[in-house]
């Protein structure tokens, strides 16, 4: 180990530092829906990417404390959703609510997808993928998506986080 990281076990967090670096980004922000059990969740996300090219495969991680989590983790099928920045007010739905308290699917346009996935009607870019592994992550579980169905819509643009970053979390991360 480089000397300069310390002894294993040595304070060497970057505390705020880390938090202000990550926060100045421009993440692009997803909307992931999934179902199991005959219950619909879904949530906004800012973790996730592709992971593999050939065969093509993505990764979205999943706060513990969502209520979403809680159905994918009996979920086989979970849809990925890329709004536009004219597709904000799905990202305030879906970002800056609970599905524990609200039935964000009553007040947007959906079908049902693959697996029974939710698929927005309004979000034009989005792939539903098959959870082949679960990662766990300390504070959120990853999920290893093998896409196998996706539209890819016109592109209209990207809504990254700053856009969105004032949205008060539905639930806490």
């Amino acid at each position: 180990m480089a000397a300069w990281l310390g002894a294993p076990g040595a304070d060497v967090t970057p505390g705020a530092d880390f938090s202000d670096l990550v926060g100045d980004l421009d993440y692009p922000m997803m909307i992931v829906t999934t179902a199991a059990g005959g219950e619909k969740a879904g949530c906004l996300v800012g973790f996730a990417t592709q992971c593999s090219i050939e065969p093509p495969l993505f990764a979205v991680w999943l706060s513990r404390k969502n209520h979403t989590f809680r159905v994918a983790q009996k979920a086989d099928v979970l849809a990925v959703h890329f709004p536009s920045p004219g597709e904000a007010p799905l990202a305030t739905l879906f970002g800056g609510e609970t599905s524990d308290e609200v039935d964000k699917f009553a007040q947007c346009r959906w079908r049902e997808g693959l697996g029974g996935a939710p698929v927005l009607e309004d979000c034009v870019r989005w792939f539903a993928g098959r959870v082949i592994e679960r990662i766990p992550t300390e504070d959120h579980v990853g999920f290893l998506l093998e896409p196998v169905q996706a539209a890819s819509g016109a592109w209209a643009g990207q809504l990254g986080f700053q856009s969105i970053r004032h949205i008060s979390p539905g639930h806490e991360a």
